[in-house]
């Protein structure tokens, strides 16, 4: 049975449906795509037969298919442990595969990211055992290509949020001490530092007298984007695990009142036992301002206001 997808998000272009997700990309990916088109053009200047930039856009299109081989590899795997995935998203710095909700275990978070960069290093040996069999143009097109996988597979291995080795971190750390909230935050300041030490660098190969050319503009922006990637994604992931904190600690049983006479028969039932995310997600199924607390028998045992639990979740904010 096929489901009708929804709109794609602003501001970007659908061009696919995979898996029950849509795969989009930002306009941002086609200015980064003519930018690569022109850094690579010159190296296959030489050798051309056909038009140096034909191959190097050639080069472009082959990278855009390995990030988005990635980014389903992600997508793969989450499905397959029952997660929804609306949308996988390439953009300027390479894709995103958004996963709706939160791994059950370790092992699933583990396991989830780590096979995008498992699928990137593939790609990358894939191209390099192809270049080695092969001379001329062919030779640097998928020596590049190797090239380029490998560096996306090392880059996104690096141990901080929201890179996928950040992922991997927060699933060890998790399994060691039983404790998502201190992988996320662990992993978070992580990507932080790397955000701050990669504008550092920067800024110290200015302070060595790098020439300020067009490339080494090129290559500040490029950074700087990094550098903004990495850190509004440490940030949110912090942000996300107080959200996750707060939300852990909401309890039906705790937050419920007692029985009155006025009981409806029309008030929504929620066991008594009900917490954390089953219980906003319970409670976002049956939207009411009241809801009636049973026990493991359905019997009645109390009430739970809406704005009780509202106000229990701000009050942690």
């Amino acid at each position: 049975m096929s489901v009708p997808s929804n709109p794609p998000p602003r501001g970007t272009i659908r061009f696919g449906r995979l898996g029950g997700a849509d795969l989009v990309a930002r306009p941002s990916l086609l200015v980064m795509g003519v930018v690569l088109v022109v850094l690579f053009a010159p190296r296959f200047q030489a050798e051309a037969r056909t038009s140096a930039y034909l191959l190097a856009a050639s080069f472009v299109l082959a990278l855009y298919v390995s990030v988005l081989v990635h980014e389903l590899a992600h997508l793969g795997v989450a499905r397959a442990f029952g997660m929804r995935v609306p949308s996988v998203t390439l953009h300027l710095l390479g894709g995103e595969t958004a996963i709706e909700g939160e791994s059950r275990t370790p092992w699933q978070e583990l396991l989830t990211s780590v096979v995008g960069p498992l699928a990137s290093l593939g790609i990358g040996l894939l191209a390099h055992a192809l270049a080695d069999g092969s001379d001329g143009v062919a030779r640097d097109l998928w020596w590049s290509i190797g090239w380029v996988n490998l560096l996306v597979a090392a880059f996104n291995m690096l141990p901080g949020l929201p890179l996928d080795g950040g992922r991997v971190l927060r699933a060890l750390v998790w399994m060691a001490t039983r404790s998502e909230r201190l992988g996320v935050v662990v992993t978070a300041w992580i990507g932080r530092v790397a955000a701050v030490g990669i504008s550092a660098f920067v800024l110290w190969r200015a302070a060595q007298g790098e020439t300020w050319s067009a490339r080494w503009w090129l290559d500040v922006v490029l950074v700087a984007f990094v550098a903004s990637f990495l850190w509004v994604g440490a940030t949110g992931a912090l942000r996300g695990a107080d959200r996750g904190t707060r939300m852990n600690g909401l309890r039906a049983d705790e937050l419920g009142r007692p029985l009155t006479d006025d009981v409806s028969p029309h008030w929504p039932r929620l066991s008594v036992r009900t917490q954390g995310t089953a219980l906003l997600r319970a409670m976002t199924a049956r939207p009411a301002e009241v809801y009636l607390l049973v026990d493991d028998e359905e019997r009645p045992v109390g009430v739970l206001l809406a704005s009780d639990v509202d106000a229990a979740y701000r009050r942690e904010s």
